[in-house]
């Protein structure tokens, strides 16, 4: 079923098999990534009959981690809507403006792409404990997909995690840890709690898993756009499973000969200006972040003081051509209720970051009328309120 074959480091190219469950690599504690076949896969596949599979992410599981059909874990994720945004095109001339809604995945917002195939994965390694750090959204996700396979789920995140959070963890029957402070905070506890207890430790990038869901993503947007590729994306970075996880699909998309043009698209990174340890990295060159001090957004998925991928987020917009910005809540905050009130789309601030950073690049000149433009709105309004 699954083409894949083995995981590398991202770091130091070490090998290490996918067969066991792996987590770092054991020589540089870099994030291992995984491989696949891809010589045999554009032999033997087909996009355009993967195209006429039942909707949902797992259309692509010959390109995902699982190799027995058995243990995958779905509540429906994937194919969600990349929506024209023709009212604020006009209003800032970028005719060719799209929105690709996360939003409507279970749980209400991307994290369930990733958790979705780390938890499939986990099922079929044998794995039964499950615990994640989280800024709130990854944990609803976690709780969810933990339930559905019938796996044990703990959630360790600040206690001013948005209320909907804790309660969709809780109602999924997770085991829920709140601490004082940051998602770094609850990354330390459970971390311990992992090595005390034996727990399986699903922080971002700290193992393989949870980027192989997001990079569908881009399958996605190169499949709605006639297997082409759009030029400009803007996402929001706390993590950065999503930017990695895409440009790694891209890369496979032209190993599989699947693109119709070979243009890459310049990949944004947006943060807050109360915590923007991506943006201060690109804007000195450096090849690492700083751990940002006293990290303070409305966005609970940018509160991220460092992450641990960072060398992989600052490679993947630097490849592309891209930038790294940062927007303030307030922008945000305007930014969400123009977009509700122009298009209809309740995004979280998060989502809403992106619009907010679109308004700055146009008014740079970073970006042209005639190019393509996707935003990425994360998740649902609604799960802030």
């Amino acid at each position: 079923m699954s083409y894949l074959t083995s995981l590398t480091c991202s770091s130091c190219e070490r090998e290490y098999p996918a067969t066991i469950p792996q987590t770092v690599c054991q020589l540089c504690q870099a994030p291992l990534l995984a491989n696949y076949a891809l010589e045999s896969a554009r032999r033997h596949l087909n996009r355009d009959a993967l195209s006429q599979k039942p909707h949902g992410m797992w259309r692509w599981a010959e390109l995902l981690p699982v190799g027995d059909p058995k243990y995958i874990v779905s509540l429906g994720e994937g194919d969600t809507p990349l929506l024209h945004l023709p009212a604020i095109g006009r209003e800032i001339n970028l005719p060719k403006l799209y929105l690709k809604d996360e939003s409507r995945n279970p749980t209400g917002t991307f994290k369930a792409r990733g958790l979705a195939a780390a938890v499939s994965k986990a099922n079929e390694l044998g794995i039964s404990k499950l615990i994640i750090p989280t800024a709130g959204n990854a944990g609803g996700a976690l709780a969810a997909y933990a339930a559905r396979a019938g796996l044990q789920a703990c959630i360790v995140m600040p206690r001013d995690t948005p209320r909907a959070n804790l309660a969709e963890c809780r109602i999924a029957g997770a085991e829920v840890i709140t601490v004082e402070g940051l998602i770094s905070d609850a990354a330390q506890l459970a971390s311990e709690k992992s090595r005390q207890e034996g727990w399986f430790d699903l922080s971002t990038f700290k193992e393989p898993y949870r980027v192989e869901g997001k990079k569908v993503m881009g399958y996605e947007l190169a499949e709605s756009f006639g297997w082409e590729l759009p030029e400009v994306i803007i996402y929001p970075t706390g993590g950065g499973t999503g930017l990695v996880g895409m440009w790694k699909a891209f890369a496979e998309l032209e190993a599989l000969g699947w693109l119709e043009k070979t243009n890459l698209p310049r990949l944004v990174s947006v943060q807050a200006t109360g915590c923007a340890p991506v943006v201060q990295a690109f804007s000195k060159g450096a090849d690492r972040c700083e751990f940002w001090q006293d990290a303070r957004t409305i966005a609970s998925g940018l509160r991220v003081p460092k992450s641990y991928a960072d060398r992989l987020i600052l490679r993947c917009i630097r490849e592309s051509q891209g930038i790294a910005i940062a927007v303030s809540d307030e922008e945000m905050l305007s930014a969400q209720r123009w977009l509700a009130s122009r298009e209809g789309v309740f995004a979280a601030p998060e989502g809403a970051a992106t619009l907010a950073a679109l308004s700055q690049l146009i008014r740079n000149g970073w970006i042209t009328p005639d190019e393509r433009v996707v935003l990425f709105n994360t998740g649902s309004g609604l799960k802030y309120i």
